[in-house]
């Protein structure tokens, strides 16, 4: 018997097959032929003795790799900066690819953007002075020209096909370290991030640290389908979010760079933002696609078209909006003065306009908030008051209600002092007592979206009632 129960547990050992077993992919092809077609970016400035106290350019451009999702600070500076140091040339790494075989090459804007020179130094340890053919902030896109003919190009992918989950690689030099290859999967595609409504970022677990900056990502069949751009990090290290730019988005920068020195983008005046299940629930909607116009600009192309807050936009020139963050992405590639059918919901109502699309003018300023009075506060817990003359710069010329304290649900919703209500679904509000009013005519447990001015921006909240 104990030889039977010997055989049988060496028969279940050996024979023994698990169902989830998986085929890891070999990168070393990869690594093999699209090695020789990434670079080494030196971009350097020089800094006079009187500049000295500065940070060096490698730590703006850690600074701008970490900033752009509000990380406090960033390692490397030490405190009191660089006092009483002579002049010194000051230097940051990065990387990029070659995307023409006379010699263009792409990488990021952050890396390039501030350097009176630039070293390209390819896999093979030839190193070129390179040109700034112009450089894209809005994408993070740079485009550059050595003087060299014959180089090994990169093939391109197409990142519309690319699904999550599937296995990824990235080729770059962090910290220095030239022709590194780390590699990953796809976590999440059309991430839209703060402040970078033009790219609709490829996320993944790739290990990406400053140097890796321009350099590409690249699918298990050897084709490039973005730039590796960004990292979210607590620490100012690696965690496991990674960003890339498409790589449609960075040819279709790229090619204007080349032809114009700089990018045109189509343009309407608008701000919008997501639609949350209980914002479409406020606009009685049965799904969350579609952007939600927040603002309209005065004398934008929007305004001229009869785009209104308050309306969603469904369809952009026959393009569905999924998401918010489709959007600018549609109108940025439209050519100014172009004529485009739009679909939108307007009150309930779907509804077709013709918008003529501007060309995007340079940034714009903000506006300021203000101190509270007490006074009686409301069914969602606000305390309100009616803007006045001594308040119109502060609500930027706007008419609406000035937000002196809020408490309850409006303080749960996200309200805060200084901000100005504009509309309450859709419908302008003008007085406290009209707007209380309306406040007290909808149901416990209904969802009411309220339209606020915030420091230069308008945005819709939605509050649910509770008593």
């Amino acid at each position: 018997m104990m030889y039977f129960l010997r055989a049988a547990l060496v028969f279940i050992v050996v024979g023994f097959k698990p169902l989830f077993a998986i085929d890891l992919p070999d990168f070393t092809v990869l690594a093999e032929e699209q090695g020789s077609k990434v670079v080494n970016i030196s971009a350097s400035r020089e800094v006079a003795s009187n500049q000295a106290t500065g940070p060096s350019i490698q730590d703006e451009r850690m600074e701008e790799f970490f900033k752009r999702f509000g990380i406090p600070g960033f390692p490397g500076m030490p405190p009191g900066g660089r006092e009483n140091q002579p002049p010194e040339k000051q230097s940051a790494t990065g990387s990029g690819f070659i995307i023409e075989s006379d010699g263009y090459v792409i990488t990021n804007a952050h890396v390039v953007a501030e350097a009176d020179s630039v070293v390209v130094k390819l896999a093979d340890k030839r190193e070129f002075n390179a040109e700034i053919l112009g450089i894209d902030r809005r994408t993070d896109v740079a485009l550059l020209k050595i003087k060299a003919t014959g180089l090994p190009t990169v093939k391109f992918g197409n990142p519309e096909k690319v699904k999550v989950g599937e296995w990824v690689a990235a080729i770059g030099s962090p910290f220095g370290l030239e022709n590194t290859m780390t590699v990953g999967v796809v976590s999440a595609k059309g991430r839209a991030l703060p402040q970078e409504n033009f790219v609709p970022f490829i996320q993944t677990d790739v290990a990406i640290n400053p140097g890796n900056s321009g350099g590409p990502l690249f699918n298990t069949q050897g084709e490039v389908i973005g730039i590796n751009s960004q990292i979210y990090s607590r620490t100012g290290g690696y965690m496991g979010l990674s960003f890339a730019i498409p790589i449609d988005v960075a040819i279709n920068v790229a090619e204007q760079l080349k032809a114009n020195g700089k990018v045109i983008r189509g343009w309407l005046g608008i701000a919008i933002q997501e639609i949350t299940k209980e914002l479409s629930e406020s606009f009685g909607m049965t799904d969350t696609k579609g952007a939600l116009i927040a603002n309209v600009e005065k004398g934008s192309p929007a305004e001229k078209g009869g785009l209104l807050p308050g309306d969603i936009i469904l369809k952009f020139n026959k393009n569905e909006i999924i998401a918010s963050s489709d959007l600018p992405k549609y109108v940025g590639t439209t050519k100014p003065l172009t004529q485009v059918p739009v679909e939108l919901l307007r009150k309930g109502k779907k509804t077709a306009l013709t918008l003529a699309v501007g060309e995007m003018p340079t940034e714009d300023g903000v506006a300021q908030s203000n101190k509270p009075n007490p006074k009686q506060v409301n069914r969602i817990g606000l305390a309100l008051k009616e803007i006045g003359p001594d308040d119109t710069e502060k609500a930027n010329g706007r008419n609406g209600l000035l937000v002196l304290s809020a408490q309850g649900s409006a303080v749960t919703a996200g309200i805060r002092p200084g901000d100005v209500i504009l509309a309450l679904n859709n419908s302008a509000v003008k007085t406290i007592a009209l707007f209380n009013q309306e406040l007290k005519k909808i149901p416990k447990g209904k969802t009411i979206a309220l339209l606020i001015y915030r420091n230069g921006d308008t945005l819709y909240v939605p509050i649910r009632i509770a008593d």
